[in-house]
């Protein structure tokens, strides 16, 4: 395989509305960010992924894009996004941007000529239909709940909006809607950004029949008929002619699909976000408003076959979790007592970072911030999604209780991952002010975890997290070398190998509080001494709660 910079890399994702307040509004700002580029520097990343920062009405927290040549007011000025640009390149740290071009704001002037009249040249830049028998043209439902589209009075038909009502889905169709924003994207890259994250990209295509067949069925959104076709042009008009990481946000994709998007002969995409693992936890019918035990077996399973099946031909982006998903040492680790929560936050980022793959850190995930469980009403909650699906799950459809819902939203909820960041251990968790109100409610266990309680603790997990990212820097065979699964039916142990024709490593990680025996053949060479460990002492075959280690040796 051709090496690429980005494939060496390691993402620091930062959420602005909840990173840093620099101007008593409660909200983060650019200023934030900028304020704390050598505490990203000295973790050890390579690139920043800013949620967007564009010009907003926030209906959907900086998704619906009103303007994507402007910053929202919120997070300061285009001169502080070049004053940020420009002190990142200096520390040698990338900026990647969020591209969100399935959809805008309605408040984009893109969509308020388009609902203007049906002559209007912006017309079909948004997807009209006309009413069939006096109501919607199908029953598409909204990622938001709710149907998926909006009637317009002032012209009689309805928009398409796969998410909010007032994030109206664009018509890739038009080859003038393409080129408005490859032209933009290309302003962005002539600034000096170094990438893009593209939120949910494959539902750019949409089937080009919208009517439910006499059946009632209805094709499935994702993965359309024309997304490489508009993928391909894209870029070859625009990203081809840069040397930037890109990856695409795509929902209901297989491996198959990966490597469709993202090729190393595609010339589409270099990575993509898949979610197959992000719902093992998560019920068939209500999804993740009623979680479920997961298993480690099907964890692994998915994961390994991400693993092998990309190998050599497409590159795997690893994650945790991000803004839309709660925080991992909550979900997959063990947030009960302080010496569990630090054991099993650097035992999960052992058991992902060592894959194939480029790693993606969401801010305060390296220093084991947990879920929010504070927010008692549906009062305390700003996320659209999860206000939504109570209206729609507790309030008109009576599925699930109050109790119910609080119960899974303290699990699953957006919100989780989107409380202030957790500076140290004063008013607002050093996040706003004192006499400012936070955006959204810091979460109170910020007492004890906190940046700066972090840094002083030689053992922290946000030191863990730098060694892992040295030895990322450090051995080829972390990044490109080959991966076999061992002990596939275990319940509670992940071990698996990574080899090149030089080097083999070993990670074996217990994901339970159980003491457990592991008989790997390596791990009885009492003599072999840990590349990383997250106990202080090794006691060969004998793992204890949430125990990880890591071997390297030649072969």
């Amino acid at each position: 395989m051709q090496k690429h910079w980005w494939q060496e890399a390691v993402v620091y994702q930062v959420y602005p509305r909840s990173f840093q307040d620099t101007n008593r509004d409660g909200i983060g700002d650019l200023q934030g960010i900028i304020q704390h580029l050598d505490y990203i520097k000295t973790l050890g990343v390579d690139v920043i992924w800013l949620n967007p920062i564009y010009k907003s009405p926030n209906d959907d927290n900086g998704y619906d894009i009103a303007d994507y040549q402007a910053i929202m007011k919120d997070f300061g000025t285009m001169a502080d996004f070049e004053e940020l640009l420009k002190k990142a390149h200096h520390r040698g740290l990338k900026i990647m941007m969020d591209l969100v071009v399935n959809h805008t704001s309605d408040e984009h002037h893109w969509f308020a000529e388009s609902r203007s009249s049906k002559e209007n040249k912006y017309r079909d830049y948004y997807i009209w239909h006309d009413p069939v028998d006096g109501h919607e043209p199908n029953d598409w439902q909204s990622s938001f709940s709710g149907s998926a589209w909006q009637f317009d009075e002032q012209t009689g038909q309805y928009y398409l909006h796969l998410f909010s009502k007032k994030q109206p889905d664009l018509n890739w169709t038009n080859p003038d809607l393409r080129q408005s924003i490859f032209t933009m994207m290309a302003w962005w890259l002539n600034k000096g950004v170094d990438g893009f994250r593209m939120d949910v990209i494959n539902l750019i295509s949409k089937p080009e029949n919208i009517l439910p067949d006499k059946d009632g069925y209805i094709a499935p959104i994702a993965n359309g008929p024309h997304v490489h076709d508009y993928l391909l042009e894209m870029n070859k008009k625009v990203l081809s002619k840069f040397d930037i990481i890109t990856v695409g946000e795509t929902p209901d994709v297989k491996p198959y699909d990966a490597i469709n998007y993202a090729g190393f002969d595609r010339h589409e995409l270099e990575m993509i976000f898949q979610f197959e693992h992000m719902g093992i936890d998560q019920d068939p019918k209500l999804g993740k408003w009623r979680p479920k035990a997961y298993k480690l077996t099907e964890l692994k399973q998915i994961m390994s076959k991400w693993q092998l099946e990309l190998n050599g031909k497409a590159w795997n982006s690893l994650y945790w979790n991000n803004h839309d998903q709660p925080r991992v040492v909550s979900r997959f680790g063990n947030d009960t007592t302080p010496e569990y929560r630090v054991l099993s936050a650097k035992m999960l980022a052992t058991a992902l970072h060592f894959l194939q793959g480029t790693p993606y850190i969401y801010q305060g995930e390296e220093i084991g911030m947990t879920n929010n469980y504070d927010f008692n009403s549906i009062s305390d909650y700003r996320d659209i999604e999860t206000v939504n699906a109570y209206r729609d799950l507790v309030e008109d459809r009576h599925a699930l209780s109050n109790h119910e819902f609080i119960e899974a939203a303290h699990k699953m909820s957006r919100d989780n991952a989107r409380t202030p960041m957790q500076w140290h251990d004063g008013i607002n968790a050093g996040f706003s002010e004192e006499g400012v109100d936070p955006w959204l409610a810091v979460n109170s266990n910020c007492e004890t975890i906190n940046v700066q309680a972090a840094l002083r603790d030689p053992n922290s997990i946000y030191y863990y997290y730098q060694r892992i990212n040295g030895l990322r820097h450090q051995f080829p065979v972390i990044v490109y070398g080959n991966y076999e699964l061992l002990l596939a039916n275990d319940e509670r142990i992940w071990a698996y190998h990574r080899h090149d024709d030089k080097q083999t490593i070993l990670v074996v990680c217990n994901f339970s509080q159980d003491t457990v025996t592991c008989d790997l053949p390596e791990l009885k060479d009492s003599n072999r001494e840990p590349l990383i460990k997250n106990y202080a002492d090794d006691q060969g075959t004998t793992l204890r709660p949430y125990e990880a280690k890591v071997y390297i040796y030649e072969n």
